[in-house]
């Protein structure tokens, strides 16, 4: 008979061993049980998903000490809140972290599987877009890596964004179905579930003492449900929580209706239920569209809110401990609905007073803002967020009372001061603004990049700043060395480690000691190797996927990131034609052999974005099939860029382009990620970008065009755009050919809207800054012919990039903002 135990003296699981056998052993059980298929028949889906289910059970012994742990001591938590999180691929990232790839791969060997084969299966989590998932996924890792109790909260998206297709060079918007084979890494937790309000209307009620309780009645509800992924850090030393929310209808059919014969109708409710969580950004051009954005947000903020006081309270806490406890970052604009609502739990589920609350939810809130576009810090109607949102609506006016009475009464603001800090804007269409929710409700508003902070307190924020003159403070990005070198690169990462031994792996500063090398012909031998290998990789990839050939030998010119203006890859593009026009008129110079690859997608609603793409296919058709130009030029835009992309095409290159107009990108990593894994950089002194020079040293970056200073005092005295581009002659004749149909004789006014911008404005400075940018890229070609100058520089990029690791970025978060 079994003798029965207390929960609290309930046995653990014995740790797993992880040899080859026992772990092909395991993987075979996984396969027959787990899976219920014979391993004679098993497909390749079958084992990724066996080996998965392998790896996880040994992330998941270590996810249950983590949690106990933090449990036991009663440990501060951080709570990170974001829209994206763009994790890409996940095994290869547990594996390496937990020291297990040479085991698993050893493991599969001996049952005929290729772990690279199956590794290859996994679908990238379409869970984000650009920088700002990618940001928070790496954020992420480091959390887990450096030990603090944390959860990442954001949406579980059946689609995501989009898959994104080109048909006769246009970007085409397909759903993103990755979780077509389900997903392994995931748990549901339906004992985790909570019911979201919208619309309705505010009822008073007797409160205590007979002040007015305020009770909001949501005219429909649906219910969030938590899907829980382990988060695991270098070493496994411990594990954290991606916790995403999955939007469900309280009544998933109406019965009544069904059994009428209205079968479509009697599911309107569990389609419009499951629309929350359908796609990451739904096009807002249209009121259903923004409308839709903003239940996203406020769905997702409402339970991730629910769950962090539900779990202090479990803990025995009382409320007014709240920021000694909990530390809630918002990543970006899109979750600062969260102060209104914590605002709400607070007043009008736990009843207490207004101040109070408010005391506690600013304390609580720390705001990352990533851009100083205006359109990206979000604004919604008055009318909308007072239909959808009423009783939010009543907190937000109540906040911005006590706010603007204080700026008045005790600062001496002026009328045009209090309308700039105001969270309501009054001009034309009453909006709310978003970001200036965020920045009163949170004690702590950090941008992402030195200069990016400088500029927030100068302009966006330059009122709030002056109203809270020591919240805004700076926490330059990262990126996670593990995902961005030692997982992308393995050879770059086996070289380092023979050459200066294993200690970077835990601290990613100590690649400065890589410096010493650069100087060393045998190890520059050795560098050029890698590059080389990493190259062909890259040219197997686009063979398979384009049937294009490129020639390792040639330098590798990349700019992969989102496709806006602001990124300038029409710059790009303009001075590629400019390039092509040069070699075709002077065969007999001695030219720099460069293949031009381009990665990204555009929003669905952005035309110029979509157009711009375009014009890079027009033009990548016009030149790679000009036999005059056949070995020293080519242009390919690779469709359907994400994680395990970049992954690829970031090892491989020789050339980082970082050509944002300056003073617009607010930080970027892509720059750090090429520039660890040994390209040069060619840039602008905007975002990271200044901090990346002053780190690898200004000769050994590329830095040209205007200052972010210059570009604000030309756009506000004006400037002749026309003059510009008339007074250079290969600027001029690459916008003639470009909007005369040159590259486009199927349409030939199809850019004549683009070039004419160039002419009428040139908002982006991409005329203003051609001249520059040609004779940077014409500096780069000449460190190019000099293999001894240009291996030593990049050698020095990659010794030097330690310092842009997130490991450094969460400590300083910890140590200046969360105190956990």
């Amino acid at each position: 008979m079994i003798k029965s135990v207390s929960k609290a003296d309930l046995p653990l699981p014995k740790p797993r061993v992880s040899d080859p056998e026992v772990l092909a052993a395991e993987i075979i059980e996984r396969l027959t049980y787990g899976i219920g298929k014979d391993a004679k028949v098993a497909t390749p889906h079958d084992w990724l998903t066996a080996t998965i289910l392998v790896v996880r059970d040994r992330i998941i012994d270590r996810w249950m000490e983590s949690t106990r742990a933090t449990y036991a001591n009663n440990a501060k938590r951080v709570y990170y809140l974001s829209l994206e999180f763009l994790i890409g691929r996940l095994m290869r990232d547990a594996m390496s972290n937990l020291g297990l790839v040479d085991e698993i791969r050893q493991a599969l060997a001996s049952l005929s599987v290729d772990l690279d084969v199956i590794a290859g299966l996994e679908p990238d989590a379409a869970l984000g877009n650009g920088g700002l998932g990618r940001l928070a996924a790496c954020f992420m890792e480091s959390m887990a890596t450096v030990n603090i109790p944390a959860y990442g909260y954001g949406i579980r998206y059946v689609h995501g964004l989009f898959r994104q297709q080109m048909a006769d060079g246009w970007q085409v918007e397909l759903p993103e179905s990755w979780l077509a084979h389900g997903n392994p890494w995931e748990f549901e937790r339906r004992e985790s579930s909570y019911e979201v309000g919208f619309g309705g209307g505010v009822e008073t009620v007797p409160g205590n003492n007979d002040e007015p309780r305020f009770v909001w009645k949501p005219g429909e509800r649906v219910i969030a449900t938590a899907y829980d992924t382990p988060v695991v850090g270098w070493r496994g030393e411990r594990v954290n929580t991606l916790r995403l929310w999955s939007a469900q209808p309280i009544d998933p059919i109406l019965l009544d209706a069904f059994n009428a014969g209205d079968h479509i109708g009697a599911l309107r409710e569990s389609n419009k239920a499951e629309t929350l969580t359908r796609v990451l950004y739904p096009a807002d051009a249209t009121a259903a569209g923004q409308e839709l954005r903003l239940r996203q947000e406020y769905f997702f903020c409402s339970a991730s809110l629910q769950d962090i006081l539900r779990r202090h309270l479990q803990q025995g806490n009382d409320l007014s401990a709240l920021p000694d406890k909990v530390a809630i970052q918002l990543n970006d604009t899109h979750p600062a609905v969260s102060v209104a609502e914590l605002m709400r739990l607070l007043c009008d589920v736990h009843g207490l007073d207004f101040d109070d609350a408010w005391e506690i939810t600013w304390r609580t809130f720390s705001y990352t803002n990533h851009t100083l576009l205006p359109e990206a810090l979000e604004s919604w109607p008055v009318a909308l967020f007072e239909r959808l949102l009423p009783r939010h609506m009543q907190l937000v006016y109540a906040i911005n009372a006590k706010i603007l009475l204080d700026a008045r009464k005790n600062r001496n603001f002026s009328d045009s001061e209090i309308s700039h800090i105001s969270l309501i804007e009054e001009s034309g269409d009453r909006r709310v603004r978003m970001g200036n929710l965020a920045f009163m409700g949170s004690h702590s508003i950090n941008g992402v990049s030195a200069l990016h902070t400088e500029l927030m307190k100068e302009t966006v924020f330059a009122d709030l700043h002056k109203l809270y003159p020591d919240r805004i403070n700076n926490k330059t990005n990262g990126i996670t060395p593990r995902r961005w070198l030692m997982q992308c690169n393995p050879r770059l990462t086996a070289l380092i480690r023979d050459t200066v031994g294993p200690e970077f792996l835990d601290d990613a500063e100590k690649l400065q000691a890589l410096d010493a090398y650069a100087d060393d012909a045998g190890f520059r031998k050795k560098f050029a190797a890698v590059k080389r290998a990493n190259k062909e990789q890259l040219a197997n990839l686009v063979a398979s996927r384009m049937g294009i050939r490129l020639d390792p030998s040639a330098m590798f010119d990349i700019q992969i990131k989102r496709i806006h203006e602001y990124k300038r890859q029409l710059l790009n593009i303009i001075e590629t034609v400019a390039l092509f026009d040069e070699i075709r008129s002077h065969p007999e110079r001695d030219w720099v052999p460069r293949v031009k690859l381009f990665a990204g997608k555009a929003a669905p609603s952005y035309h110029n974005a979509k157009l711009i793409i375009k014009l890079a296919n027009d033009v990548a058709r016009v030149v790679n099939n000009d036999p005059s130009v056949r070995n020293l030029l080519k242009v390919v835009f690779i469709p359907n860029y994400n994680v395990s992309l970049a992954e690829v095409m970031v090892p491989a290159a020789d050339l980082s382009e970082q050509i944002s107009t300056a003073g617009m990108e607010a930080s970027g990593t892509g720059n750090m990620k090429f520039a660890l894994n040994g390209a040069l950089t060619i840039g602008t002194l905007d975002g990271a970008n200044v901090e990346m020079r002053d780190h690898v040293g200004e000769e050994n970056i590329v830095i040209f065009g205007m200052t972010a200073s210059e570009v604000g005092r030309v756009r506000a005295e004006g400037h002749n755009p026309r003059a510009v581009i008339e007074s250079s002659r290969s600027l001029s004749q690459a916008l003639s050919a470009i909007a005369s149909g040159v590259f486009s004789p199927d349409d030939p006014g199809r850019y004549a809207g683009l070039v004419n911008g160039l002419y009428t404005h040139d908002w982006f400075m991409v005329a203003a800054d051609f001249k520059a940018y040609a004779e940077a890229q014409r500096k780069v070609d000449a460190l190019w012919s000099d293999d001894v100058n240009w291996y030593s520089k990049t050698i020095r990029n990659t010794a030097r990039m330690g310092w842009f690791s997130s490991d450094r970025t969460i400590r300083q978060y910890t140590n200046d903002i969360w105190r956990a």
